[in-house]
C-alpha cells in the first residue's frame, strides 16, 4: 500500500510561497516578505472578528463618519486598528494611509522601507446582511531617506510604482489574492489549520466576458458615453451583477470575465472610489492577470495622485470590455468636442428710451 495516500499533501502555504518568491526581488532582504506576512496575520484576525460579528456587539454603525463623510461601521474601526497595529508591530512600514483616517499615519518605524495604502474593510455596509466584504492594500517603496518619518511624496506615488498589491475577500471562504508584479496568485484560508494555502495559482482573467457590474440606480446621471456602453451590454444580453462590495464584484469578474464600472455621476463628479487604496491596487492586479483598468480615458496606474483620498472614475476588468467602454467614451467626447456651433439667435429690436 502506498503510505503517501494515507496523508495527502495539504498544499503550499502562503508563508512558504512568499519565501520561495523572495528571489523575485533582488533589492529585498526579507522586508517585503515580512510585510506580506504581517498583512496576512491581520487578515486572519479580521476574518475572526467578522465571523463572530453576529454573536457579539461589533456589527452595525459605529456612530461617526470617516474622512470621506461615510458612516463608519464598528467593524470598519476594528479592521483599521488591526491592520495598523500589525503593520506598526511588523516594523517594515514607515507610513500608512487609510480610508478611515484623515492624515498619514506615522508608525514610528523610521527605518522602514515601505509605505502602505489600505482600505481596511471595503463594503462594510453589507456586514449586517452577510454579504461578502474585503480588504484592499497597496505597497510602495518609500522615496524619502530612511531614518525619518515618511512624507507625502512617499504616499503619493503613481500606481506604476507599486511593488505589491492585493485584497482579501471574506465570503463563503476567505481568500487572499496578491501580486508582486510577477503574476497573480490566490490563497484560501483553512480555518482548522490557521493557514492560507495556494488555491488559485497564476490567475489569468478572460479577455472578455458577459458580466457588467454597475449601479444602474445612478443611470440618470451617467454621461452619454457610459449610458451608451451600458446599453451595449444589454444589447449583447450580458448579465448584470452588482453586489455593492467592490472586492466581491472585482473578484467574480477577475475569475469569470466581465467589467466593473463606477463612473463619474452628478453626485460624485470625480467618481466615488479612491485612487490610492482601491483603484491602484486592483488595477495592478488586473493588469498582471491580463486585464485592464482605466478612468475611461487614461490608464489608472498612470494617474499622478495629488491628495491621499483622491477619487477617480473606474473601469476595470476584461481587456476587451474595458477597451469597448473607452471607445464609447471617446466617441462621446469627440461628439462633445466637435458639436456644430448653434445657430445665432436673432436679436430682438430694442427701443432706446
Amino acid at each position: 500500500m502506498d503510505h503517501n495516500k494515507l496523508a495527502l499533501p495539504v498544499g503550499t502555504t502562503l508563508d512558504r510561497f512568499i519565501m520561495r518568491k523572495q528571489e523575485d526581488f533582488p533589492y529585498a532582504t526579507g522586508e517585503l516578505s515580512q510585510l506580506l506576512r504581517d498583512i496576512a496575520l491581520a487578515a486572519k484576525i479580521v476574518n475572526r472578528e467578522i465571523n463572530r460579528s453576529g454573536l457579539i456587539d461589533i456589527a452595525g454603525a459605529y456612530g461617526s463618519q470617516n474622512v470621506q463623510g461615510e458612516d463608519q461601521q464598528k467593524l470598519d474601526v476594528i479592521a483599521n486598528i488591526r491592520f495598523i497595529r500589525a503593520l506598526r508591530n511588523g516594523g517594515e512600514v514607515c507610513t500608512i494611509i487609510s480610508e478611515e483616517d484623515d492624515e498619514m499615519i506615522q508608525t514610528g518605524n523610521n527605518q522602514g522601507k515601505y509605505v502602505v495604502a489600505i482600505d481596511p474593510l471595503d463594503g462594510s455596509s453589507n456586514i449586517d446582511v452577510n454579504v461578502s466584504i474585503g480588504t484592499i492594500f497597496s505597497i510602495y517603496r518609500r522615496v524619502s531617506p530612511t531614518g525619518r518619518e515618511g512624507t507625502a511624496a512617499d504616499c503619493l506615488q503613481p500606481g506604476t510604482h507599486q511593488v505589491a498589491a492585493g485584497y482579501v475577500i471574506y465570503g463563503s471562504s476567505t481568500m487572499l489574492v496578491y501580486t508582486t508584479g510577477n503574476g497573480v496568485n490566490g490563497f484560501t484560508y483553512e480555518h482548522s489549520l490557521g493557514e492560507f494555502f495556494l488555491s488559485h495559482p497564476d490567475i489569468i482573467t478572460p479577455k472578455t466576458g458577459a458580466i457588467y457590474s454597475i449601479n444602474e440606480g445612478s443611470s440618470d446621471s451617467f454621461s452619454p458615453g457610459v449610458a451608451a456602453f451600458v446599453q451595449y451590454c444589454k444589447d449583447q444580453q450580458f448579465s448584470a451583477r452588482y453586489i455593492g462590495s467592490l472586492v466581491a464584484d472585482f473578484h467574480r469578474n477577475l475569475l469569470k470575465g466581465g467589467i466593473y464600472v463606477y463612473p463619474a455621476t452628478a453626485k460624485n463628479k470625480s467618481g466615488k472610489l479612491r485612487l490610492m487604496y482601491e483603484c491602484n491596487p486592483l488595477a495592478f492586479i488586473v493588469e498582471q492577470a491580463g486585464g485592464k483598468s482605466s478612468n475611461g480615458t487614461r490608464r489608472t496606474m498612470e494617474i499622478e495622485p495629488q491628495i491621499p483620498h483622491e477619487r477617480c472614475p473606474f473601469f476595470i476588468g476584461s481587456k476587451e470590455l474595458v477597451e469597448k467602454a473607452e471607445s464609447f467614451i471617446a466617441n462621446d467626447k469627440e461628439a462633445c468636442d466637435h458639436k456644430p456651433a448653434p445657430e445665432p439667435t436673432p436679436k430682438k429690436a430694442t427701443t432706446v428710451k
